[in-house]
């Protein structure tokens, strides 16, 4: 089982309780190792982000141990490893990474659990000029994120009750910090044609570190492409109906961009300035938001499962626009497994083509357009 997230800096994750660490390891030597389904010895893989974790799962079957880091609803821009975290990592074989800046936290982590196993590095699987290219995508619709020119007008003018959410969420109005982990969005999963990269970099990783095993993980990750190949031509369908001018989208925090590319959806702007999900934006940066929406005719403000609505709430109620937050987007995190009881995770959003589908189907449905139904092989 994934652990909770805590809200702690990840500076202190060298100085957790030796005591602690220590005990932990005398509990697991006295466990012994632990095995596969059949009874012989897995290998033991710890993914850091849900999605990894589900990609790992999809690949590895029951050839492997697999631990994920990050609870669901948790994000990777703030997680601070539990003393279990940093046990789970110190006796594993192989480590998942996003790479591209996502895991602030893994150094230090790798350092404080004495983990010296392979690290596959799922960014690997992609073409790094082409992350740069449409991270760094420009045009009409992007501009409002790094338009200050007029800050003190906009600081007049700015609504109070977006000044009251913004303050009562933790997000300062005097400035943000520049948070971005470079020139390349972190969020690469969140297109399913990257995702096959990420897939294949992991098969092959734990081929090499599993050689016995490497024709089942290979033959696991084709059998998966294909549904992500399903998945993407089913999305593709579906923002085909919708006209390219009503294609605009403003999201909790930069984190869909490579989804909004492949799907030809123009990015408004996001609530946080930034890759991170707890960015700081000032008055000016809302008031630019809020124009940016009026301008470009945007239809709904969305909110994603890591995030506070109460920001959106009142950018929407300025705007005039509608905000989505019974029905959160799934972006840093998968949801929980279950049914989704009132304040849990959507039904179906704990796998990375669950979470994405239930994505498309709630913007597209804010749209006012019905999703067809999902090819057999999707469902389930």
């Amino acid at each position: 089982m994934p652990h909770a997230s805590r809200t702690h800096s990840p500076l202190k994750i060298a100085s957790l309780g030796a005591a602690a660490l220590a005990a932990a390891l005398l509990l697991t030597s006295c466990t012994g190792t632990a095995q596969g389904s059949d009874g012989s010895d897995g290998l033991r893989v710890v993914a850091t982000t849900t999605q990894l974790t589900d990609f790992a799962g999809q690949v590895g079957g029951d050839d492997i141990e697999l631990t994920g880091l990050l609870a669901p609803g948790g994000s990777a821009h703030h997680f601070d490893p539990t003393p279990a975290d940093l046990l789970a990592l110190g006796e594993a074989d192989v480590l998942i990474v996003n790479g591209e800046g996502l895991e602030t936290f893994i150094d230090g982590a790798i350092e404080a659990s004495g983990f010296d196993g392979r690290i596959i590095t799922a960014a690997d699987g992609l073409d790094p000029e082409l992350l740069r290219e449409i991270t760094a995508e420009g045009g009409e619709a992007h501009d409002h994120d790094h338009d200050h020119a007029d800050e003190d007008h906009a600081d007049e003018e700015h609504s109070h009750e977006a000044d009251a959410a913004a303050a009562e969420s933790g997000h300062a109005e005097e400035g943000h910090a520049d948070h971005d982990h470079g020139d390349v969005n972190p969020h690469i999963w969140t297109s399913p044609r990257n995702a096959s990269g990420m897939v294949r970099e992991i098969a092959t990783g734990l081929g090499e570190a599993d050689p016995a095993h490497a024709d089942d993980y290979a033959a696991r990750a084709e059998a998966y492409f294909q549904q992500l190949g399903e998945l993407d031509t089913w999305i593709t369908a579906q923002f085909e109906r919708v006209p390219a001018a009503d294609r605009v989208l403003v999201s909790g925090h930069d984190s869909l961009r490579y989804y909004l590319h492949d799907y030809g959806i123009a990015f408004a702007g996001s609530i946080l300035p930034s890759f991170e999900d707890n960015a700081e934006p000032s008055a000016a940066d809302i008031d630019a938001l809020v124009a940016s929406i009026k301008e470009h005719g945007v239809k709904a403000v969305f909110v994603e499962s890591s995030m506070s609505p109460k920001l959106a709430q009142a950018i929407a109620s300025e705007a005039g626009v509608e905000v989505v937050d019974a029905e959160s987007l799934y972006a840093d995190s998968l949801g929980a497994p279950g049914e989704g009881a009132e304040g849990g995770s959507a039904p179906g959003t704990d796998t990375y083509i669950g979470a994405t589908v239930h994505n498309t189907r709630v913007i597209l449905e804010a749209w006012g357009v019905t999703p067809d139904p999902l090819p057999a092989s999707l469902q389930g």
